[in-house]
């Protein structure tokens, strides 16, 4: 018997993915409930899992791929005791659908490859590379085309296995080394070669052999740009092609939030359970600010101006693919404990990979933190169809004038991006004072915030 993976449903408004990290090799034994492979959409990436106990036998799609939902990805087929045995001195047949006549009349050509799925699949079914690595069958079939020995190939998938990408890197780098008349030769023997496998079919076309040259010399790296990079460059450049977006500037002096901070932090912390961080004050302040302009928490829809009357904030999240916006909903409902622990809690999900689309979509106002990375000003872009942003910067000690005195005091640059087809200057100049001043004066916040 065997199980198709399929992608699954994908959310609301997400109709593709791209195949990233297959976290299982063909020949693998899989149980249910268990990852086998990482899918990168738009918003989040989310796991495929096993259905069924059983072995992979058969990977559809590899890295790299785009696909839709309900498209194959893989065959998981049954383990140990779920088929009848093969007669004796027979090789057990694979438990996934039949390949192709073209590729099973292939097969004696590269009798060293065994069957894709084997149940209780014998160590012969992937080959050490001599660094710790393992390489699947598909990959020691094109190792063979390139005359590539396995041995001198350094794995880089999960757990040091050897991939597609490992392999053609290396044939690039003999056929540099072997000069330009062997870079245009090609490196399949003269035999017919066997005749591609479905996964085979839909892999993406190995390069030309002189391409990764610059990756062999140390000069340059290529890298896919991830489904999540793609979507954040298209969201940039629709904000810019479609907003008026302008900035405006001002400073705080953050002296009384970090006197209340010193003061409350350790009480908070063993009553709460999560530090009294700086962006629940943000976040209250903004609350409060938009109740004061409510033009600020609105979104354009063609001829219409829609005003939000809820308050769901989105604090952006640094992740190694980039930012992510999860929302605080109904912030004005929250305590300062509440919002620091959803906070914590969404914070920790982005960095994992783990949020849920319900988490990051919906939201009517941002807020970005430049400032834990040493940024002392910057213009925020908007997060489109957003019509305002936030941008908190580091904290400063600055000379200012105070009752006609210099003193020094810890200041905090703050910017406001706006969409000016909707705001108008003097609305985002009020709106940033108003955060302004119930930063200055934190008591305000538990008024108006």
């Amino acid at each position: 018997m065997a199980v198709e993976i399929r992608v699954p449903p994908l959310g609301e408004s997400l109709v593709d993915a791209v195949v990233g990290t297959w976290l299982k090799q063909e020949g693998d034994a899989v149980s249910r409930g268990e990852s086998l492979v990482e899918l990168e959409t738009d918003k989040v990436n989310l796991d495929v899992t096993a259905e069924e106990d059983g072995v992979l036998s058969r990977i559809e799609r590899r890295e790299g791929d785009v696909v839709t939902v309900g498209e194959v990805l893989g065959v998981v087929s049954a383990s140990n005791g779920a088929t009848a045995p093969a007669p004796a001195g027979e090789s057990a047949a694979p438990a996934a659908a039949p390949r192709p006549a073209a590729a099973a009349a292939a097969a004696p050509e590269a009798p060293q490859a065994p069957p894709a799925a084997i149940p209780s699949p014998p160590p012969a079914e992937v080959e050490s590379d001599g660094q710790g690595g393992r390489a699947a069958p598909a990959v020691r079939r094109l190792a063979e085309e390139h005359h590539v020995d396995l041995n001198a190939v350094v794995g880089t998938g999960p757990g040091g296995r050897v991939t597609r990408e490992d392999v053609l890197i290396v044939a690039a780098r003999q056929a540099v080394q072997a000069g330009p008349a062997a870079a245009l030769a090609p490196t399949a023997p003269p035999s017919p070669a066997p005749a591609p496998t479905p996964a085979q079919r839909h892999a993406p076309d190995a390069p030309p052999a002189t391409s990764p040259q610059p990756v062999a010399n140390g000069r340059e790296e290529r890298r896919r740009f991830s489904r999540r990079r793609q979507t954040i460059a298209q969201r940039l450049v629709e904000a810019q092609q479609t907003a008026a977006m302008l900035t405006t500037f001002n400073e705080a002096d953050m002296s009384a939030v970090m006197d209340l901070r010193a003061r409350r932090k350790e009480a908070f912390k063993q009553r709460y359970g999560v530090n009294l961080g700086f962006m629940s004050f943000f976040t209250k302040a903004v609350v409060g600010a938009l109740k004061a302009f409510p033009e600020m928490n609105s979104e354009l829809q063609g001829d219409e101006l829609v005003l939000k009357k809820y308050y769901d904030i989105g604090v952006a999240v640094s992740t190694e693919e980039g930012l992510v916006v999860p929302v605080i909903r109904d912030a004005d409902r929250k305590t300062f404990a509440e919002i620091e622990q959803g906070l914590a809690e969404l914070a920790t999900k982005a960095r994992e990979g783990k949020l849920s689309l319900a988490e990051i979509q919906g939201g009517t106002f941002t807020i970005t933190n430049g400032g834990v990375f040493g940024s002392l000003n910057s213009t925020p872009i908007l997060n489109v169809p957003q019509v305002g942003i936030l941008g908190m910067h580091a904290i400063q000690e600055r000379p200012v004038a105070r009752n006609g005195e210099v003193v020094i005091r810890p200041m905090m640059y703050l910017a406001v991006s706006y969409d000016h087809r909707v705001i108008d200057g003097a609305t985002a100049v009020q709106f940033l004072v108003k955060i302004k001043q119930m930063i200055e004066d934190p008591e305000t916040l538990l008024i108006e915030g």
